[in-house]
């Protein structure tokens, strides 16, 4: 343990000037302006692996954009560990909102990160928890402490809900076949408190158009005489939650996983503060379904937000105007058992039948997956809990997130192999918003870690 910290601090500027480079790549997968940028970072993570010290390394072609592939088999005999992570990042709007330019990269300190955090888009998400994993491969190759087969898949789509990933797998499987799958695109609880994700929920977004007359209209001259798109949807969104903000799609919670008490009292012994949570979010009160406390609202219960509504007139000054359409994007966090499929039908099949005569209207699904939950009694989560308790000098506390990668359930299907979820960072470290970052602490403890994972992994797998 001691020749990593040693290392790490030894080459501690370096690390923290190559991601600073990589992350100065606007590589936004959402946006095709940016489509040169993305392939331009498919070049970079593979340079980045090759130096590290894989002994082939490839960019993968897909229907959209490329998969990085490296690998450095030492014994086909010993196990294999998949990495996993993903090059693309968030589109940074809104730009007013950001302190720094998003792709202009800065360090700061803050209460959380006084040693420094670094703030740009795709700092935490996923470019800096990504490469850890190439840093930490960097370190076994020149200490010759790897211990077992490596392979890594980057991929460029995962922000658009990687698209062409499960094409990808199950063309590669062979050239994929490993022993467990190594992801760091999750947090932990605290920099003093690490913990293991255990289980991610699914997802369902739509985006759903209500179109009322066939032009926009003048809002004196045909306002209460005919219905407003805008008005129209705004009654449909509200009605799909009750007052205890149960939704009220029918047949939504048919396959709800219901937790025991006893479950629900394990997971109750994560440290958790409410003011804190409050405060850091500017929030004088939560809110959510009743029956269940915060933690649980975010991680083992469904949810239905809207990501964004539009129509009509949003310039400046006044236009009075009632408009032909309007349009909400619509996300559903699922649980365990909830098919994202069966799910999107469902609320397709309430959402039109909840409008009124007067409208139209159409749901656009765009993506979604599985949830996922992984054991605690497996052979790769204990080599993840005894590599946080080394260098954190604490057990690691396994905790279901609120947050979805659908990828994983791919992976189990696909590949048969369980995924172990090794997060470094904060949930203050703003991902998918305005001034996200990664602190410097965060990024070295990763590339610390990591390598006793593989260390303990080999030793567990005898």
């Amino acid at each position: 343990m001691e020749n990593i910290k040693a290392y790490v601090q030894e080459h501690k500027d370096r690390f923290i000037n190559e991601l600073i480079e990589l992350l100065k790549i606007p590589s936004v997968s959402a946006d095709t302006a940016y489509s040169h940028d993305v392939f331009e970072t498919a070049d970079a993570v593979k340079a980045s692996l090759e130096k590290a010290g894989c002994d082939f390394v490839e960019i993968c072609d897909t229907p959209g954009y490329p998969i990085v592939y490296g690998e450095k088999i030492i014994d086909p005999s010993l196990p294999t560990v998949l990495v996993y992570g993903h090059y693309d990042v968030q589109p940074p709007d809104p730009l007013e909102l950001w302190t720094s330019p998003p792709f202009e990269p800065v360090i700061k300190k803050t209460d959380i990160h006084p040693e420094g955090a670094i703030f740009a888009r795709g700092a935490c998400d996923d470019k800096g928890q990504m490469y850890m994993h190439v840093k930490a491969l960097e370190y076994m190759v020149q200490s010759n402490t790897l211990p077992c087969n490596v392979k890594f898949m980057i991929e460029g789509e995962e922000e658009i809900g990687s698209k062409s990933l499960s094409w990808f797998v199950e063309r590669n499987q062979e050239k994929l076949k490993n022993d467990v799958i190594l992801i760091s695109d999750t947090g932990m609880i605290s920099n003093q408190q690490p913990s293991i994700t255990t289980g991610l929920r699914g997802l369902s977004y739509v985006e759903v158009e209500v179109t009322g007359p066939n032009r926009d209209l003048h809002s004196g001259l045909y306002g209460g005489a005919v219905a407003n798109p805008i008005n129209v949807l705004a009654k449909m969104i509200a009605s799909l939650h009750d007052e205890n903000n149960h939704i009220t799609i029918p047949g939504f919670y048919d396959n709800v996983e219901e937790l025991s008490l006893e479950e629900r009292a394990e997971m109750a012994k994560a440290p958790f503060n409410l003011e804190n949570y409050k405060k850091a979010i500017d929030l004088n009160d939560v809110y959510g379904e009743s029956g269940y406390v915060t933690n649980e609202r975010n991680s083992i219960r469904p949810t239905l937000d809207v990501n964004g509504i539009w129509g009509g007139y949003t310039g400046e000054g006044a236009k009075t105007v009632i408009a032909s359409k309007a349009f909400a994007k619509i996300s559903m966090r699922l649980v365990p058992n909830q098919d994202w499929e069966h799910i999107t039908e469902l609320f397709t099949k309430h959402f039109t039948s909840i409008a009124p005569a007067g409208v139209t209207v159409l749901v656009k699904p765009h993506h979604g997956g599985q949830g996922y939950v992984t054991p605690i009694d497996s052979i790769g989560y204990k080599a993840a809990n005894m590599a946080y308790t080394e260098t954190f000098g604490v057990p690691a506390i396994p905790v279901r997130s609120g947050g979805s990668i659908p990828i994983v359930a791919l992976f189990e299907k696909e590949l048969k192999s369980k995924t172990i979820l090794m997060g470094f960072g904060l949930d203050s470290d703003a991902i998918h918003s305005p001034n996200e970052h990664f602190g410097i602490f965060n990024y070295l403890k990763g590339i610390e870690t990591i390598p006793l994972f593989y260390k303990y992994f080999v030793e567990l797998s005898k």
